[in-house]
């Protein structure tokens, strides 16, 4: 075992991140910008995973947005892959072990694991979209097969968790009110009525999602991952704030930034037993 290594593959909306890993240990590391279009996609990917693959290589484990099932990738809002079997495709080049999984059900692996280590919690990645992950007794909760679909939740109108609160919205209200794409990093920095605005609808909409899905699961702890993390505390506790106007339960459940540094690929590794 301490000889074999896996291949361990991120792919996201905006980014493709690709790893070498011995357990939870990244031997190799690369992150490219994920192309727009199919054909590009899987070329970069087959090439990445090429120039790390070796015969210690045990099996190539790849976290990949939803919805998904036995490999075969089905309508992902974010990525330009609709009912490709990816699985079939890595295996047939590279003869080894391939296993796919909902990127964010990856990062909920993670967390169990190496992260906080609880075994009742959910997760949500906060990119492109909202991604979510659950883990109940220990164990990815699956449901048939697609469960999971945390930012599908349904807060106002026909409006989704991800419509509402994810980047492509922050995105949206940045061209709205500056004429510009300004990210959430810089908006929290401004000094802005109208930053301040676009701020708070977001943490608002955010903390209605979380605090909906606390009501529904009761959760040991509420995990947040996804490059927003990097935007600190201040952001996080406006959040917090919303979400337990909203919450039933007695109690409040922590809801916390994750520690880890590259969860989705961690979790991609878990996949390759």
């Amino acid at each position: 075992m301490g000889g074999s290594k896996v291949i361990a593959v991120d792919l996201g909306g905006s980014y493709l991140r690709i790893a070498l890993l011995r357990g939870n240990k990244i031997l190799k590391y690369e992150k490219k910008e994920t192309p727009k279009n199919k054909n590009d996609l899987i070329k970069v990917l087959i090439e990445s995973i090429d120039s790390l693959m070796s015969k210690e290589v045990k099996g190539i484990g790849v976290a990949s947005p939803g919805p998904l099932i036995n490999g075969i990738i089905k309508n992902p809002p974010n990525i330009p892959l609709k009912n490709y079997n990816l699985r079939k495709v890595l295996k047939d080049k590279f003869k080894v072990r391939v296993e796919i999984e909902n990127d964010a059900s990856c990062v909920a692996l993670a967390e169990a694991k190496y992260g906080c280590k609880k075994k009742n919690f959910f997760i949500l990645t906060l990119g492109t979209g909202i991604g979510g992950g659950i883990i109940i007794n220990g164990e990815l909760y699956k449901g048939g097969g697609y469960a999971g679909e945390l930012g599908y939740i349904v807060l106002d109108n026909g409006k989704s968790f991800e419509y509402l609160a994810s980047k492509k919205r922050t995105i949206f209200l940045s061209e709205k009110y500056f004429g510009k794409k300004v990210l959430i990093s810089d908006l929290i920095k401004m000094n802005d009525s109208r930053a301040k605005k676009i701020i708070k609808e977001l943490s608002s909409y955010l903390g209605q999602g979380i605090a909906s899905l606390i009501n529904v699961f009761d959760p040991e702890v509420v995990v947040l991952a996804g490059g927003i993390r990097e935007i600190g505390g201040g952001f996080l506790s406006q959040v917090k704030k919303e979400a337990y106007r909203y919450i039933l339960l007695p109690k409040k459940t922590p809801i916390v930034w994750s520690k880890l540094e590259h969860p989705g690929i961690l979790g991609a590794g878990l996949l390759i037993k």
